[in-house]
């Protein structure tokens, strides 16, 4: 499927041309082209080993590629929960000042930043005593503090459980909605990206789908999982099912 959005008359703060990623001979990524437009709620998913953490990091400068990237706007970026040792001793507001800690208002900054995702009181807290909901919110408090454009986040449920990636992934719809911020996520939870992204990015190598998430259809995203059967049914939201075609399993592929 082309996107079907690329060709409106929108602002586009991503565009990707022909970007390919070698690691040595194996070939991560091949050819992926496309745009991201401003407001846009993107959700990228795909298989283990399809390039998703890759393309993150090329998209931020991380890693060498070929093609070319252009992003148009100031960029926060959430990385995975593992990222980063917990075990460091650091506060919470030391941790999201990182990126302004040069500003000579940085505690009024966190502080709104720290409101914003509900964690107003946590400022003295270390972050190593923070559970893994609080700590994702905490690193999206981080990730919006110098008040970006975009917000880029690599598998920001990973290590969150059910209650704490609910209430993340609201925050995400309500900073998308309430303040404009374009947001591109990787994302195993296939289920949660129907529901609450505008735009679907299937990724494998190569990009095989990209537009909004209503026109995605359920034989799209098969290419991606192989030997997994999955269903998208519309309602007031929508629904991802998992069958394995040999076992009764439900369990989302890793």
């Amino acid at each position: 499927m082309v996107n079907s959005i690329a060709e409106r008359n929108l602002e586009s703060v991503i565009t990707v041309r022909n970007l390919s990623v070698r690691y040595g001979q194996i070939e991560v990524l091949r050819n992926v082209s496309f745009k991201v437009f401003k407001k846009d709620f993107v959700g990228i998913i795909g298989p283990n080993g399809a390039g998703k953490s890759t393309l993150i990091k090329a998209l931020l400068g991380m890693i060498p590629y070929e093609g070319e990237i252009v992003l148009n706007g100031k960029v926060g970026y959430v990385p995975q929960l593992s990222s980063f040792n917990r075990e460091f001793p650091i506060s919470v507001y030391d941790f999201v000042r990182v990126s302004i800690r040069k500003e000579k208002n940085w505690r009024k900054l966190v502080d709104e930043a720290l409101t914003k995702v509900g964690l107003e009181c946590f400022g003295e807290r270390l972050v190593g005593t923070l559970s893994g909901g609080q700590y994702q919110r905490v690193s999206l408090a981080r990730a919006i503090v110098s008040k970006p454009d975009i917000v880029i986040l690599d598998e920001p449920e990973s290590g969150v459980d059910e209650m704490g990636k609910a209430r993340f992934y609201d925050l995400l719809y309500e900073m998308n909605e309430k303040w404009g911020i374009t947001i591109l996520m990787v994302s195993h939870d296939i289920g949660m990206v129907f529901e609450k992204c505008k735009t679907v990015m299937c990724l494998n190598k190569t990009l095989h789908c990209h537009g909004p998430t209503r026109e995605i259809r359920p034989e799209d995203v098969k290419k991606l999982f192989g030997e997994f059967d999955i269903w998208i049914r519309a309602h007031s939201h929508y629904e991802i099912e998992h069958t394995h075609e040999n076992s009764n399993s439900h369990k989302t592929p890793d």
